[in-house]
Formats: structure tokens, C-alpha cells, sequence
């Protein structure tokens, strides 16, 4: 009695020494007064349990110790930890996708920050949580036990970095859980046919390097890989994550090879594709069959022309820099090509219809079935007149014709019959003949006229009669002449509206080539 009587005291003696050492309060006889009886009882209680506390916990520091001592004594990670050498070790795997860092399509490499989760069962790192006052786990450098071979099939890195050495966790039935990030750069064939609207998917193959199948199998917890904790990246959106089981027979070796190949499904953001390169190429695109309407005489036909297909070869080069040197044309690129084909093609037909604008008194005849094609039927779907006719009302023009300082002289025949009527007889070659009878015509009346007051001498007849013949071979030829210049000249005006015409016919071509370009591609992204 006396002894279970002394202990509360001695156990109470060590809680106020503890209280105050610990929380170091004051010995003034003010702060004895202050303190009731009450608080001094709830502080001792309170400092009974911390001490408790931290003597159970410091026990389990002494039984992780033990255990650690226990397990590692005889143990050796070189060896694959099952007690029967034809048992299978099953691994479980699990990858937790968090970052697209990067997809190089010129190297077709996809870089990732990974974290790979393996857990499986140690045979020989067991122990009863009874022996070690309930101890169910502990942590433990990961390089102190057996680790499997597991490594990415389809690494693309030069350097073959080991993996972080972290800790596992170490529980009492023998489970291991290993966690460890990783940063892959992986092998992935980009198929750039459709850029910039492409998807893509790149592989992830995980399997074991040295055991075969008989004595590792690889087993994926999940038909997908974990994306709970995925960053979004700026140029891919990520659309899955499925994860497949492989077993594969080489044709070194008889036994199987299980993997597990996890696929990202990636789907490229063309919003900054589309507002830099495709954009641009068809606002450009839009400007070469303007070339059809500019005027032939201004000159800049070719010149814009040639000034397209250079912006659109740098655009082409750009595009080139980033896709990796494949068979496979991306469809932006395809783009480029019809269109630089088609402003190549429409420099060409300018330079074809300059050379016919540009006809001139040499040139044939416009062809029977270009007239009744081009000049009759065109020209009218087109709505293209003749050169000024658009300009000038047809009362100006005929205003013009009728106060022309040439004038036609289409009545020739009534000239000579008014010589004839004067007695200068016209020839059969159409010069006039003097007539000894002029001079009765000239002296007396002519048809019922009043005549001349005076006799014309037979030799004066002939003189006027050799006047009139200069006068009239003088008009014939400037009439001549004329009719042949204005004939050069309508001649040449045909062919101008020849090529008026088929600068139209091209350039409602060309935009419909190019709209359809455009629509196509459009289709082929959607």
C-alpha cells in the first residue's frame, strides 16, 4: 500500500519538474498566488499525456530501427525477390501524364514530364506489426531493395539517365510502392499531312529490359493513364490517354515480352497557324487574278504578278523550316504549291495577253472563230466594249464622225457624173477625157441652165480638164488612204478588245480558283 501510495507522488514530483523546466515558469511567490489548484492539476494531466506521447513515439523510432536492421541483415536487391524461382513477379504500373513540354516534328520527338507509379511484393521484406508495436510501413532509399527493369521502350534521349532515386514505401506484407517523376523524350512518328490541323498520337511503351514474361509481368492498373493532374499546353489539347497491354515474341527468344503502351491522342491548336501563315496566303492568294484587270498599258501587270509568288515562297519556306523532311506534304503546304502554281500560271497568260493587246498594223486578221466567240458572244458576258465606248455616249461619237476633218468621200461615182455633165468624159479607167464639145456645154446653157456669157476656148477646156483629173487623183488617193488607215486602225482595236476580253475570262477563273482552294482546305480541317 505504501508503495502503490508513493508513486502518484513521485509521478506528480517529475510532471511539475518537467512543467517547469520545460515551460520555464516563474518562482515568485506572485505567480504561486495567481495559479490555483485547478490549473496546476490541468497542466500536470496535460504534460502526462505529451510525455506519454512522445515515449510511444520514440519507441516506434527504436522499432523502425530494429525492423530496418531485421529486414536488410541478410537481404540482397541483386536477386528477384520470390521464393520460388518459377514464380512470376507481377508489377504493377501506372503513369500519371503532367506536362506536354514539347513535339518536335522536324525530330519527331515528344518530350513529356511523366510520373511513373510501380508497386509490387517482396518475398523476402515481411514482417508481424505485433513484433514491432504495430509498425505497418516505412520509407526507405529506393536503391536498398530490388527494383525491376522497367524503361521506356521507344527513348529517344542520347544520354540513358537512370531513374530518380527515390524513397519507396515499405509496407509489412511486403508491398513496395515506388513513385518516381520522370522526364521522357520519346520516339513519335508526327504525320504532318493535314498541318495545321493534324492530330497526332505518340506512344509511351514501358516494359521490362532482362525478364521476360515468365518472370515479370507487367500489369496496368488503369485502361488509361492517370490525367488528373495534367497543365494544359499551348499548342496541343489532349483528347485521351488509353493505355494497352502487349505480349510480344522476338525472334531471338521462345519467351514472351509483355508492355504496356500508353497512347496520347494530341490535337494541335491551328488558331496561330491560321491568323500567321494560312490567312495571309489567301488574302495574297486574292491579289493575282487582280492582275487580269489592271490596264495594259500601265505596266504593272507582271510586276504584281511576280511580287506575289515571292511572298508566297517565303511563307512556303517558313512552313518548310518546321516539318521534318518527310514524303508526306502538309496540307497548308499543298496550299502554297496550287497557289504559286496558279500565280505562275497567271503571270504567264498576262505576258500572253499583253503580246495580243499590243498587236499591231502587222498583225493577221482576228480568226472568223475568235470574232464570233470572243467579240460577239464574250465580250457581251463580260460586258466589255470597245476601247472608249464605255467612256463616249454613241451621239458624241457620231458628232465626231459627222465635224471630222477627214471627211469619206464614198460618193465618187456622182463626181464623175458631174464631169461627165461638164463635157470631160470619164474613161473607162475612171480619169476624164477632154471633149471638143466642152466648149459648146461651157458657152450655152447645160441641161436647161443658164450658161456661161462667154465663149471658152477648146484649149482652155482641156486645161480644166487636166485640173480636174489632178484634183481627182489627189482625192482618190487621200480617200485611199484614209480607208487604209482607218482599216490598221480598227484592226488593231479588235485585238485590244481581244485581250480586254480575256483578261476578264482569266480573272473570274482565277477567283474561282482560288475560292475553291480555299474552301477545300477549309472542308479537309473541319
Amino acid at each position: 500500500m505504501n508503495e502503490t501510495s508513493e508513486e502518484p507522488e513521485t509521478r506528480e514530483h517529475v510532471c511539475v519538474q518537467d512543467l517547469s523546466l520545460n515551460h520555464d515558469i516563474p518562482r515568485s511567490p506572485f505567480v504561486g498566488r495567481m495559479l490555483s489548484k485547478q490549473q496546476l492539476l490541468s497542466s500536470y494531466r496535460t504534460l502526462d499525456v505529451q510525455v506519454v506521447r512522445g515515449g510511444a513515439e520514440s519507441a516506434k523510432g527504436k522499432y523502425a530501427q530494429m525492423l530496418f536492421r531485421d529486414l536488410f541483415e541478410d537481404y540482397s536487391n541483386a536477386l528477384r525477390p520470390v521464393e520460388d524461382t518459377d514464380t512470376v513477379l507481377n508489377v504493377t504500373l501506372q503513369i500519371t501524364l503532367s506536362q506536354i513540354k514539347d513535339v518536335d516534328e522536324r525530330n519527331q520527338i515528344l518530350t513529356a514530364y511523366i510520373w511513373i507509379r510501380l508497386s509490387w511484393y517482396d518475398a523476402y521484406l515481411k514482417w508481424d506489426r505485433d513484433e514491432y508495436d504495430g509498425l505497418d510501413s516505412i520509407r526507405i532509399p529506393s536503391n536498398m531493395v530490388w527494383r525491376p527493369d522497367i524503361v521506356l521502350y521507344n527513348k529517344a534521349d542520347d544520354e540513358f539517365s537512370e531513374p530518380v532515386n527515390t524513397n519507396v514505401v515499405l509496407r509489412y506484407d511486403g508491398k513496395i510502392t515506388w513513385d518516381s517523376p520522370a522526364i521522357t523524350k520519346s520516339s513519335c512518328v508526327v504525320d504532318v499531312s493535314y498541318f495545321p490541323f493534324d492530330n497526332q498520337q505518340c506512344n509511351l511503351t514501358f516494359g521490362s529490359w532482362t525478364y521476360n514474361g515468365n518472370q515479370v509481368d507487367i500489369i496496368n492498373t488503369m485502361d488509361t493513364g492517370d490525367l488528373s493532374d495534367f497543365v494544359e499546353n499551348v499548342e496541343w489539347e489532349m483528347h485521351g490517354m488509353p493505355a494497352v497491354k502487349n505480349v510480344i515474341t522476338y525472334g531471338c527468344c521462345s519467351d514472351p515480352y509483355p508492355d504496356i503502351t500508353f497512347t496520347l491522342i494530341l490535337k494541335r491548336r491551328s488558331s496561330f497557324y491560321i491568323f500567321n501563315l494560312l490567312i495571309p496566303c489567301v488574302m495574297i492568294s486574292f491579289l493575282a487574278p487582280l492582275g487580269f484587270y489592271l490596264p495594259a498599258d500601265s505596266g504593272e501587270k507582271v510586276s504584281l504578278g511576280v511580287t506575289v509568288l515571292l511572298a508566297l515562297t517565303v511563307f512556303q519556306l517558313m512552313v518548310a523550316e518546321s516539318m521534318p523532311p518527310s514524303e508526306s506534304v502538309p496540307l497548308i503546304g499543298k496550299y502554297y504549291i496550287a497557289t504559286m502554281t496558279m500565280i505562275t500560271a497567271s503571270t504567264a497568260l498576262t505576258i500572253i495577253i499583253m503580246n495580243i493587246h499590243l498587236c499591231g498594223p502587222e498583225a493577221k486578221p482576228i480568226p472568223r472563230w475568235a470574232r464570233i466567240v470572243i467579240l460577239d458572244y464574250m465580250s457581251k458576258i463580260f460586258f466589255v466594249y470597245d476601247v472608249g465606248e464605255n467612256c463616249t455616249s454613241p451621239q458624241s461619237d457620231s458628232d465626231t464622225k459627222s465635224n471630222g476633218s477627214v471627211p469619206c468621200y464614198d460618193d465618187y461615182e456622182k463626181e464623175q457624173e458631174a464631169y461627165s455633165s461638164l463635157g470631160c468624159p470619164v474613161s473607162a479607167s475612171g480619169n476624164l477625157s477632154c471633149d471638143v464639145d466642152i466648149n459648146k456645154k461651157l458657152n450655152g446653157h447645160v441641161g436647161g441652165h443658164y450658161g456661161l456669157q462667154r465663149e471658152i476656148p477648146e484649149t482652155h477646156c482641156c486645161t480644166h480638164c487636166n485640173r480636174y483629173r489632178i484634183l481627182t487623183n489627189n482625192i482618190e488617193y487621200i480617200t485611199n488612204w484614209y480607208k487604209e488607215q482607218k482599216a490598221i486602225s480598227a484592226k488593231g482595236i479588235e485585238w485590244k478588245k481581244v485581250a480586254k476580253v480575256m483578261d476578264r475570262f482569266f480573272m473570274w477563273v482565277f477567283f474561282s480558283m482560288v475560292f475553291f482552294m480555299s474552301i477545300l482546305i477549309i472542308a479537309k480541317a473541319v
